[in-house]
């Protein structure tokens, strides 16, 4: 099997397993709050807890992103996983809502196992094979979000969430240790020293499409991060028992996962053929639309058909501008590129639960679908206006140091 090969199927099941345990563990936060005791501001501790670690892994994205030039992403990844597993291994025995929060922040400024993961595809990958990485590891992510919910929402209800967090820990752990002996960075040449965080900035921000692409990132992230600190409550409130509430939540968690896995790779062919700009304007656009007709369902089973045809629109846009983020750079920027783009994606899922907090604590939890529809429908609009071109902007690169 070609080094490429192997590091993408490795990364695969690694990006699978991170995304299936922080699904165990986070979208239940606001009934573990419940259970610790905290029936007070439930809908601010949520959104606080929610928003913590984006702000710290925005703050420390492209630190880390200069530590990887010099060192390689392989050891950012491996870096990344350890901390994952200490922080839901400590989340296990936590008693109050700040401790939550500390490790919450903790795990924002030293971890980034997908980031890290889609850097070093799309920097190690053959040029005409880059695409179809990304999208695979796009879909690695879908499936783990899948079965995260499913398997976190079965120990909550037959064990507890404190097992969920253990086992998260564990699961962590070992994909951490495959990606230490099978992953192998082939086209890494160390930097002679750490590159200025201000220079990769002005760098980027001198190339269009590129800046383009990075405020995209940052408002699709706040727009869909809106609505998931109050999903969870929303889903008690529909299904009228905080008993099952978990697995509830669990199964309705799934169903846009399960979209992205039936839709993902459809997206991307036809993304091969009709370029990423067109796929990404379908996506939020719609995306945007059926999150609006979510509103009018009442009951468990036609929100959980709204959340399915939602998931098959946006499951679209990340894989889409990834793939713009490649046909916008230069090789040798690629690496810092994703950087950046990973600090607007966290920047953006900071802004989002704050804002979607606020937003159900002031006008009601119905209150932030409205705005996550329309933030989406607006950012389609900011797409259609900037009028990116995967072609185009390939061609119009800036040279990059």
């Amino acid at each position: 099997m070609p080094v490429w090969k192997r590091n993408l199927l490795v990364l695969w099941i690694g990006c699978f397993v991170t995304s299936a345990s922080f699904s165990m563990v986070i979208p239940f936060l606001p009934l573990f709050l419940l259970q610790i005791g905290q029936t007070e501001h439930v809908e601010m501790w949520s959104g606080l807890l929610y928003s913590s670690a984006f702000f710290a892994g925005a703050l420390s994205a492209p630190f880390w992103g200069s530590v990887a030039d010099k060192y390689g992403r392989k050891p950012m990844i491996v870096r990344a996983g350890f901390v994952l597993f200490f922080v839901y291994g400590l989340m296990a025995f936590v008693v109050h809502p700040w401790q939550i929060l500390v490790l919450r922040i903790l795990q924002g400024l030293l971890s980034g196992f997908i980031p890290g993961s889609i850097a070093l595809i799309g920097t190690n990958t053959p040029e005409n094979k880059v695409g179809y990485a990304l999208s695979m590891i796009s879909t690695a992510t879908a499936t783990g979000s899948i079965m995260g919910p499913l398997l976190g929402g079965v120990i909550a209800r037959v064990m507890s969430n404190r097992v969920a967090f253990g086992s998260a820990g564990v699961m962590i752990f070992f994909v951490t240790l495959l990606v230490m002996f099978l992953v192998n960075e082939e086209k890494f040449v160390p930097a002679k020293q750490r590159s200025s965080i201000l220079s990769s900035m002005k760098d980027a921000m001198g190339n269009r499409p590129l800046r383009n692409v990075l405020m995209l990132t940052l408002l699709t992230s706040l727009s869909v991060m809106t609505i998931e600190p109050v999903l969870t409550l929303y889903i008690v409130q529909l299904g009228g028992s905080e008993k099952n509430a978990s697995l509830l939540a669990g199964i309705v968690f799934s169903i846009s996962g399960v979209a992205a896995i039936l839709f993902a790779a459809r997206w991307g062919k036809w993304a091969d053929r009709v370029g990423f700009r067109k796929v990404l304007l379908i996506g939020l656009l719609f995306g945007g639309l059926w999150t609006l007709a979510q509103l009018p369902m009442h009951t468990i089973l036609g929100f959980s058909i709204m959340r399915f045809v939602y998931g098959i629109f946006f499951c679209a846009v990340f894989p889409a501008l990834n793939g713009l983020v490649v046909r916008s750079t230069t090789e040798d920027f690629r690496g810092r590129a994703f950087g950046l783009n990973q600090t607007a994606n966290q920047a953006g899922s900071m802004l989002g639960p704050m804002v979607g907090g606020a937003v159900s604590g002031a006008a009601g939890i119905h209150s932030v679908f409205w705005a996550t529809g329309l933030l989406l429908l607006v950012t389609a609009a900011v797409a259609y206006r900037l009028r990116l071109d995967s072609g185009n902007s390939q061609e119009s690169t800036a040279s990059m140091p």
